[in-house]
């Protein structure tokens, strides 16, 4: 496995920005796959009180601080704000779903120092979810 991905992997809890109460969306799909895999998610969604039977956070700046790793399926110019916030709250570590990599959004990990992960890598490819 890639370095970088275990290393993000290796989080004792994961944020997961985009995350829907659609079922069919990515983001939705993304915490989905986490809880399957016994894993300790936090969804980001500031118009939603749960996902999934999991309590929402409203943003980045609300993430509990075992959460060092954040996985983002925003569009481009959203992942930019949200890479904003996760340098401020000290998140290690990025993972930009496929279609939210932003070039920019990619530069401003690279200089804070944050483990990035925005090469086409699937998350759900990774971890073998599966829709049940």
């Amino acid at each position: 496995m890639d370095p970088r991905i275990e290393k993000f992997l290796s989080s004792q809890a994961f944020g997961v920005a985009g995350a829907s109460t659609n079922r069919e969306k990515y983001g939705n799909k993304v915490l989905r796959c986490y809880l399957a895999n016994g894993k300790k998610a936090i969804p980001i969604n500031p118009r939603a009180d749960k996902i999934e039977g999991v309590p929402c956070v409203a943003g980045v700046a609300d993430l509990p601080p075992d959460v060092k790793s954040l996985s983002v399926i925003t569009p481009p110019k959203i992942t930019e704000t949200v890479v904003d916030e996760a340098i401020g709250k000290g998140v290690e570590n990025v993972w930009m779903q496929p279609g939210a990599e932003s070039p920019a959004a990619v530069e401003k990990c690279r200089k804070a120092g944050i483990n990035v992960i925005a090469d086409g890598s699937c998350l759900l490819v990774v971890l073998g979810y599966r829709e049940h």
